[in-house]
């Protein structure tokens, strides 16, 4: 997460343009397919990034600028704060375009953006995403196996239906789901909730979040959300009667503050969670895409030397062609939380690295000599999975075979 946003900021995003998150959720009875279907999940996602372009390219025509072209960076989320299988989109748009004025690229930001413009916004992909979807289905391509589907393909498809629900993990190979017609939306009108975000037949769309040009922290910080991972480590505790907690980022409307599951539940989750084979999360439009003409005159330049004046060495190595580089541990730290490891917690020098000490016998005496035991802790014995491992569980299934 901290790499990839250090390498947007400082090698993809161009500094002179601000940016705006516009946040796309899918119907419920999407989600189930979405989850395994990559295929599916791409030719939706291009559709919606489409969609954003096109209006960000007429909105500003209207404005004096016409045939300017915007970009985006796309992140496929898979997870909901409960860890339920939720595929969504998180899409970083330069809000605005750029265009071509001789040998310059000049951009012009979009002055205003109203909450109709989102709803108009959403209106036009759901209605395109609609229609993708029945000639799918009409050419036959929704149903059968295709090439390439395997046990493998199968497994992730059953565990999509409990992850999407939150219901108790598959058993068996009897979960497993062949592809067929995507469920029927239930058509809800047009609403608006807050500013600038909107919802159509379960789809919802958010455009609220922007980071302006000179927030250079408000831009990472913003990369670095959307590319957070699944759950963080500390929102994950054990519970009572052996069950796993964890803990939301914000109450739910009936007022849940952390959800409690089975073990081997959790562990079907984070599978769920795992992208479909050869499916991208992270993705490049418009002048941001790799094959644009524009993107070499808009992308700022590699800064010379280490970021964050993070000294790793006495002489650091010069960044790679391309501009973007390794980022070693102690740079990502200082980026996350603001450690410096490389600070003497002493004198407040600056600490540098001398040599690694690779011979077994000089690592064991450098331990014994500060006390640390030489030896790695015994491997635990094998156990058997954590299914139905909670009491609590099996009462609440009422199932007599286990409960026993």
């Amino acid at each position: 997460m901290a790499s990839t946003a250090a390498n947007l900021v400082e090698h993809v995003l161009p500094t002179a343009a601000p940016l705006r998150q516009w946040v796309l959720t899918v119907p419920h009875p999407w989600r189930k397919r979405l989850a395994y279907d990559g295929e599916l999940l791409g030719a939706l996602t291009r559709i919606f990034v489409s969609t954003v372009l096109g209006f960000y390219k007429a909105r500003l025509s209207k404005e004096g600028a016409a045939n300017g072209q915007s970009g985006a960076v796309v992140v496929v989320q898979r997870t909901s704060s409960d860890l339920k299988t939720n595929p969504h989109l998180h899409v970083i748009f330069l809000d605005g375009v750029y265009r071509e004025l001789g040998d310059e690229a000049v951009f012009r930001e979009l002055p205003r953006l109203s909450t109709r413009e989102v709803g108009e916004v959403l209106e036009r992909a759901v209605d395109r995403m609609r229609r993708l979807v029945r000639r799918r289905e009409l050419s036959g391509e929704a149903d059968g196996p295709r090439p390439g589907d395997d046990a493998e393909t199968e497994d992730a498809a059953g565990l999509a239906a409990p992850a999407v629900d939150g219901r108790s993990p598959p058993a068996g190979p009897e979960w497993r789901r062949k592809r067929g017609p995507m469920p029927p939306l239930v058509p809800q009108a047009l609403a608006f909730d807050k500013a600038l975000c909107a919802s159509l037949d379960g789809f919802t769309l958010h455009a609220a979040t922007r980071a302006g040009a000179l927030d250079a922290l408000g831009r990472e910080a913003l990369c670095k959300y959307v590319l957070r991972p699944a759950v963080a480590q500390e929102r994950v505790t054990q519970g009572p009667d052996g069950l796993v907690r964890i803990a939301l980022k914000k109450p739910f409307s009936d007022g849940t503050v952390a959800v409690d599951m089975d073990p081997l539940s959790l562990l079907c989750r984070l599978a769920a969670s795992v992208p479909p084979p050869r499916f991208h999360t992270v993705k490049y439009a418009g002048v941001l895409a790799p094959a644009s003409k524009l993107r070499p005159r808009i992308v700022p330049k590699p800064p010379p030397g280490p970021a964050n004046d993070v000294e790793l060495s006495a002489t650091p190595l010069p960044p790679k062609p391309g501009g973007s580089r390794y980022r070693p541990w102690a740079e990502l730290l200082k980026r996350c939380f603001s450690i410096d490891v490389l600070q003497c917690a002493s004198c407040g020098g600056r600490m540098k690295l001398v040599a690694l000490v690779t011979d077994l016998q000089q690592v064991r005496r450098f331990l014994r000599g500060i006390g640390e035991p030489t030896e790695p802790p015994p491997r635990e014995p094998a156990r058997g999975p954590p299914f139905w491992k909670s009491r609590v569980l099996r009462r609440a299934a009422h199932d007599d075979d286990l409960v026993g």
